[in-house]
């Protein structure tokens, strides 16, 4: 879900070895570094139209080595053409899916022969969607109103196949609802002052410091982090990808 920086066309690279205890023994946990740097290729190359680390974090996780591209897409600029063509303004699961279309289009414009994937996320709560903060006092007005509450995270997916000339295209946008912890107030200015929830979609995560204020999701946890790894897997076979052709080889 969150968006700092990443340079345009920078490659993916995994954190160092981390180490576990393991009912009592250490165990090395899964060198994904080491492990892209054995790497050759992969079957069917995949960029991410996405600065988010934690979505590339995902896909890294699953055994998907996409190259970072950064999209160049005025994402208030697109809403607004798309609210004044339409008449209305548009709904946060049609909303996230138009902006993911968009930084996915803008990054294909540029590159060819591969997958490239765009990726956009909002909070639905009270009827309003939710977006980065921006700033410590918005971001403590929203955890006052969401503790204890329930909202809906909204994640839209559009991939390009740039393979071939048809330039193909499919998208869909996945929700999953999000149960908020009754926080204190101490909690909120705690949380707040470590930065996280200023530049995150919804003014929390899942998967870092933000975990445990989310008492329980109902649906996709990746879905939440900023990548539903299901609605890829479904968006690929309507190319005629299988999920396995972008993992990273063994050797």
């Amino acid at each position: 879900m969150s968006d700092a920086a990443w340079g345009a066309g920078s490659l993916a690279i995994a954190p160092p070895l981390a180490t576990v205890r393991i009912q009592g023994r250490h165990r090395a946990a899964w060198d994904l570094q080491a492990t892209l740097g054995r790497l050759a290729r992969v079957t069917v190359p995949l960029i991410l139209a996405s600065a988010s680390p934690a979505r590339r974090a995902v896909l890294l996780a699953a055994g998907i080595s996409p190259t970072v591209i950064v999209s160049d897409v005025d994402e208030d600029a697109v809403l607004a053409a798309a609210s004044a063509a339409s008449g209305h303004e548009l709904s946060p699961a049609d909303a996230v899916l138009l902006l993911a279309r968009a930084k996915a289009e803008d990054v294909a414009s540029r590159e060819t022969a591969a997958l490239v994937l765009g990726c956009d996320s909002m909070l639905e709560f009270d009827g309003e969607a939710l977006g980065k903060p921006g700033d410590a006092a918005t971001a403590t007005a929203r955890w006052r109103a969401m503790r204890g509450r329930t909202g809906v995270l909204h994640t839209g997916h559009w991939l390009i196949d740039g393979r071939g000339d048809a330039g193909q295209h499919t998208g869909q946008t996945a929700s999953t609802t999000v149960h908020f912890a009754d926080l204190a107030d101490a909690e909120i200015d705690a949380y707040v002052a470590t930065g996280e929830p200023l530049h995150v979609a919804g003014a929390f995560t899942v998967d870092g410091i933000g975990g445990p204020f989310v008492e329980r999701i109902e649906g996709d946890h990746h879905n939440v982090v900023g990548v539903s790894l299901p609605v890829l897997r479904h968006l690929l076979k309507a190319f005629g990808v299988r999920i396995q052709d972008l993992w990273v080889p063994n050797s």
